[in-house]
C-alpha cells in the first residue's frame, strides 16, 4: 500500500526523514516553497527596487531560482529581474544548457544576456585545459573555470546596473564548500559564506544571494519535475575528478546514516560566520583594487593570477 501524505493523506511521491513527513506533490511544493521565501525573508535577501541578476546556467538550481524570483516579483513593482549566462565554452553540455535557459526566460518574460569565455577571454575552458597541460600548470580546470566565470559574472552584472546577483546555490553545495574550506584551513573563506557572500562591502562587488541556500539539492530536483520546468541534469566532463565531487560523497554517505547532517553541518556554519565576519572585517580582512581594476583580497587578484598562470595576459 502506497505511503500517505503527512498532510493531506493523498498519496506520497517523497520522504522527507530529517522532518518525518512523507509528502504528495501538491504539498511538496507548497513546502519547498514555503522554505525559499522564508530563506529569503529571514535572510532580507530581496529589496523592494532591487535589480537582481539571475546567474542562469540552465540547471536545475539556478532555474529553480529565476521561477521563483520571477514569481515573486510582482509583490515589488519597483523591482528588476533579469539573468546572465556564462558560455565557457563545452560543446555537448554547456551549449545545451544556454538553449533551454535562453529559451526559458523568454517564456518567463525575464530579459538575458550571455557572455563567452571565447569572446571575454579569447579562449573556452577546453583550450585552456589544453594549454595548462602543456605549460604544465598544476590546476584542475574547476579551478580556473569557476574564478573566471565569478569575475565575468561580477563584472557583467555591475556593467548591467545589478543591485544583487542570486546563485543557484543550495544546501549540499554550501555544506561541500564549508567543509572543502575547512579541509583546506581557509578560515577567510568561510567568514565570506552565508546567504548573502561577503565580509565587506565595496561598489566594485555586486553582493551575491543564495534562496536555495536551505534547500537540499535531491529536492530542487523533484521540484523541477514536479512544477515541469525544463532544466536539464547534466555534469561537466571535467568535474569528475575535483575535490568537490570527493567532499560530497563523504557527506552523502554521513546522511545516509544520519538524516539531517546537513543541516547540522550548515547550523554549525552559521554560528562560525558571524564570528568570523567581525574578526576579519576589523583586522584581517582588506578590500584591495587589483591592477585589472576588480576588488580582491590580494595585491593582484585570483582571476589575473589564474591568467597569467595560463598565458592569457
Amino acid at each position: 500500500m502506497a505511503e500517505k501524505c503527512s498532510r493531506c493523506r493523498k498519496a506520497s511521491v517523497v520522504n522527507l526523514p530529517y522532518v518525518n513527513q512523507s509528502l504528495c506533490g501538491d504539498c511538496f511544493v507548497k513546502f519547498f516553497e514555503r522554505r525559499v521565501k522564508r530563506t529569503i525573508r529571514k535572510n532580507e535577501l530581496l529589496g523592494p527596487k532591487d535589480k537582481i541578476a539571475v546567474a542562469l546556467s540552465g540547471g536545475k538550481d539556478s532555474m529553480t531560482v529565476l521561477t521563483i524570483l520571477q514569481s515573486l516579483s510582482y509583490k515589488a513593482p519597483a523591482s528588476e529581474l533579469f539573468a546572465i549566462i556564462i558560455d565557457e565554452g563545452v560543446p555537448g553540455y554547456r551549449d545545451e544548457l544556454i538553449k533551454r535557459g535562453a529559451k526559458y526566460c523568454e517564456e518567463l518574460g525575464v530579459d538575458y544576456h550571455i557572455f563567452s569565455f571565447k569572446k571575454e577571454l579569447g579562449m573556452t575552458i577546453m583550450d585552456m585545459a589544453k594549454k595548462a597541460e602543456k605549460r604544465g600548470v598544476d590546476m584542475l580546470p574547476c579551478s580556473y573555470c569557476g574564478v573566471f566565470r565569478r569575475q565575468l559574472l561580477n563584472q557583467k552584472a555591475r556593467e548591467l546596473g545589478a543591485t544583487k546577483i542570486a546563485t543557484g546555490h543550495n544546501l549540499d553545495d554550501e555544506c561541500e564548500t564549508a567543509m572543502m574550506n575547512l579541509f583546506k584551513g581557509d578560515v577567510c573563506s568561510i567568514a565570506r559564506a552565508g546567504a548573502t557572500v561577503g565580509v565587506v562591502k565595496n561598489k566594485l562587488f555586486v553582493p551575491r544571494i543564495k534562496p536555495l541556500r536551505d534547500t537540499p539539492e535531491d529536492e530542487v530536483l523533484l521540484y523541477t519535475k514536479l512544477k515541469k520546468i525544463p532544466a536539464i541534469k547534466g555534469t561537466c566532463p571535467y568535474s569528475r575528478d575535483s575535490f568537490r565531487t570527493a567532499v560530497s560523497k563523504v557527506i552523502v554517505e554521513l546522511e545516509k546514516k544520519y538524516p539531517g547532517m546537513h543541516y547540522q553541518i550548515l547550523a554549525s556554519l552559521d554560528e562560525l560566520i558571524p564570528i568570523l565576519k567581525e574578526h576579519y572585517s576589523k583586522s584581517k580582512w582588506e578590500a584591495r583594487v587589483c591592477g585589472c581594476g576588480e576588488v580582491s583580497s590580494q595585491e593582484t587578484c585570483k582571476f589575473c593570477q589564474m591568467k597569467t598562470a595560463l598565458g592569457l595576459d
